[in-house]
């Protein structure tokens, strides 16, 4: 069961991210939708890394927020972006029924690109606002970003037959499988709030602010859409991410 656990978290891995990693054969890549906000959690933490790496190294906060969200879109090799702007491309098309034909076109249309440079903007701005704590609000961003995507794929339809997304319906199939990751990010916050007792403020405001963000972007994009995609998938990632850090700023 350890083995099966820990080859599915490598399959995970090698799908989200661009970290190299060993070939290994026989990987099942149907369960990746289901470890995505425990990936998401590290590369949080690789990004904080690299962030508290920069500021010893006495970079400027603007330079070095632009080098994180850089990186950020790198170690993703670009997958949720390009969700994104597929997405904003077909969501941009006035006939419902032509979106999807638009959203499998791999142009990138004007929309989609005002998409991509506004989505960049929010991140990069909002991280220079963000003065404390970056790491964790660093892990916390990418961590309910998935999880916002697991929300996507449980309560709503996947509107093609196939798909680069189709099979992440057989890995979430209810929100009972929601369960376990949404724990895994309460935890993140439980462990702020013990380390520090007096950011209990910050801690509630992690889960609140994480959990109601994914939920109404999932919602909103299935509403326009009338279910999901694998572009989708990607774009409710990508702009949970950048909403939360917005609402860090706050704090």
């Amino acid at each position: 069961m350890v083995k099966k656990l820990v080859l599915n978290l490598f399959a995970s891995i090698i799908f989200y991210t661009s970290i190299p990693l060993p070939y290994i054969n026989g990987l099942d890549f149907q369960r990746v939708a289901y470890f995505a906000p425990l990936v998401g959690l590290m590369i949080g933490g690789i990004l904080g890394l690299c962030d508290g790496g920069m500021n010893y190294l006495g970079i400027p906060v603007l330079t070095r927020s632009a080098l994180v969200v850089s990186f950020w879109i790198a170690i993703t090799g670009g997958l949720h972006l390009d969700g994104v702007m597929d997405t904003a491309d077909g969501l941009a098309v006035g006939n419902p029924e032509k979106r999807l034909e638009v959203m499998t076109d791999s142009a990138t249309g004007a929309f989609g690109a005002m998409a991509a440079i506004a989505l960049i903007l929010l991140k990069t701005t909002a991280l220079i606002e963000i003065g404390d704590h970056r790491w964790l609000v660093l892990m916390a961003a990418c961590g309910w970003g998935r999880w916002g995507q697991q929300v996507a794929v449980a309560c709503y339809p996947y509107l093609k037959p196939t798909g680069k997304g189709a099979f992440h319906k057989a890995a979430i199939r209810s929100y009972k499988d929601l369960l376990p990751s949404f724990f895994l990010l309460l935890g993140l916050s439980v462990v702020i709030w013990l380390i520090n007792p007096q950011k209990l403020v910050l801690s509630l405001a992690m889960v609140l602010a994480g959990s109601v963000i994914s939920i109404i972007t999932a919602a909103w994009f299935n509403y326009k859409l009338g279910g999901h995609t694998g572009d989708t998938y990607g774009a409710v990632v990508e702009w949970t991410e950048a909403l939360f850090l917005c609402v860090f700023t706050s704090f």
